[in-house]
């Protein structure tokens, strides 16, 4: 394993040991919690089970995404299934032996902050196919999944990103984009990477001087958190401060904090999604959504759970990209009329140029 990988992965496992802050989201107000899913009248014996992290299934991110992607399973599957949500760290490791004493088939777990209690487990229940989403689950950084029965669902975001920093460099009136991150964990900046090598691509074929806020590569703006709180408006309001009037929030619910702010600057600034096509799952976004960074974290998910449910679990590493519909970019719904015409087809052969490697595109999972 390269040393750069290693190095962002073992700050994973050290933040995820140490913080009780999600991945990407905010604590619901409400206790850890099971309830039972699916079909009413199950035909199924298997029973698929799901953890999220502390942001909750309620988030219009991540964990949504994950829980969809197991509920479609479940119901093709004609299965019920178990989801439960999670307050903290504290309670990763006892709601997988909830779920495990519950007699769950498959359990997924939502976001790199559980890998360790998902490691424990599943080592502990080698009859359980367990599917990790947003981690390597390799903690001991040889390059190996450190449970057999553990599958990896890695999505590399940088490639839509690149795409999306195209876009918002196309689109910017004042020639200055922005972005900033909850924390600056590797599944946070890889979206900054990809948006800022985007712009800088447009930067080289448009001659053009689009500057990029908020992220150097190295360092950048981030909250300390993943909630929406005042700190994630006051930082998006620093970036619209410096004339930028396309910003890029990555960490679940801190892109509330950038409508509040974009709302009190009274300027034109468009919000540039993470995760989810933003301008469906939240309405309040259509306004001002330019386009979303998508994660398929539902349709991953889903097929994961589904070859569990048949009998064909394979435990090999799942890398979302451009190339498996894994990662994607959003239309531009209501900005459609705001953008260049020319703009979709130059997006299509950027796309097209990632694939085959024309145009490479640099994240820690390629490192």
């Amino acid at each position: 394993m390269n040393k750069i990988r290693k190095a962002a992965l073992s700050g994973i496992a050290v933040l995820a040991a140490t913080t009780t802050l999600a991945a990407c989201g905010e604590a619901p107000e409400e206790s850890s919690s099971a309830s039972g899913g699916g079909s009413s009248e199950a035909t199924s014996d298997f029973l698929p089970c799901i953890v999220s992290d502390a942001g909750g299934f309620d988030d219009k991110s991540f964990n949504q995404l994950s829980y969809e992607g197991v509920q479609r399973a479940a119901e093709e599957l004609g299965a019920d299934f178990t989801p439960v949500e999670s307050n903290s760290e504290n309670d990763y490791a006892p709601n997988l032996e909830n779920l495990v004493a519950q007699g769950c088939n498959a359990i997924v777990t939502v976001g790199f902050a559980l890998s360790a209690a998902t490691i424990e487990s599943a080592n502990a229940n080698p009859d359980i196919d367990y599917i990790l989403i947003d981690d390597a689950a390799d903690a001991e950084f040889d390059g190996t999944v450190d449970a057999p029965n553990i599958k990896p669902l890695l999505y590399d975001t940088a490639q839509a990103a690149f795409l999306a920093g195209y876009a918002a460099a196309d689109y910017s009136k004042t020639g200055v984009v922005g972005t900033y991150g909850g924390q600056p964990f590797p599944t946070v900046t890889i979206f900054m990477d990809g948006y800022r090598q985007g712009v800088e691509y447009y930067n080289e074929q448009k001659d053009a001087d689009v500057q990029v806020r908020g992220w150097d590569g190295e360092n950048g703006s981030f909250t300390g958190g993943f909630e929406a709180n005042q700190t994630a408006t006051n930082t998006a309001t620093q970036l619209l401060d410096q004339d930028v009037d396309v910003i890029l929030p990555v960490g679940g619910p801190i892109y509330q904090g950038a409508l509040t702010a974009i709302a009190d600057s009274g300027n034109d600034v468009a919000l540039v999604g993470t995760d989810a096509d933003v301008y469906e799952s939240d309405p309040d976004t259509q306004d001002v959504i330019l386009t979303s960074i998508e994660k398929k974290m539902d349709t991953s998910t889903y097929e994961a759970v589904m070859a569990a449910g048949n009998d064909e679990f394979d435990p090999a590493t799942y890398v979302g990209t451009l190339e498996n519909d894994g990662v994607a970019i959003a239309s531009f719904h209501d900005f459609e009329s705001k953008v260049p015409d020319t703009l979709a087809g130059e997006l299509e052969d950027i796309k097209a140029g990632i694939i085959d490697g024309s145009i490479p595109v640099t994240s820690y999972l390629t490192q």
